[in-house]
């Protein structure tokens, strides 16, 4: 099983555990629109690592997660009913993990490794 070259992680801060069954979409930036290039489940640990393929060209891409979906599925109400982080790949082959910390009224991001 191949890794693809952008993965997320997404943990549930209000319950303290991976976030899973959040569908993601990885989208990449062209023109003045953006194009689907995967989308994805986060497994029982929280991990999309099938994202894409192992390779992507460089440019600006977006992921979209689907948190409205996954706190109804917990009873749970949110104010964010999905998260959208952007962000740039370099053309040079680099392993990109964005992680997202989750709860219902907040969100945090940042570039892992």
């Amino acid at each position: 099983m191949t890794v693809s070259q952008i993965t997320t992680h997404v943990l549930d801060a209000q319950r303290g555990v991976p976030a899973a069954g959040v569908a993601v979409e990885l989208s990449r930036r062209e023109g003045e629109g953006w194009a689907l290039v995967a989308t994805g489940v986060t497994d029982a640990d929280g991990r999309a690592k099938q994202l894409g393929p192992e390779q992507v060209p460089g440019g600006e891409y977006r992921l979209r997660f689907d948190t409205g979906a996954y706190f109804a599925a917990t009873e749970t109400d949110t104010f964010y009913p999905e998260v959208l982080i952007g962000f740039a790949v370099a053309d040079d082959g680099r392993h990109y993990h964005v992680p997202l910390l989750l709860s219902p009224f907040a969100y945090s991001t940042y570039r892992g490794s």
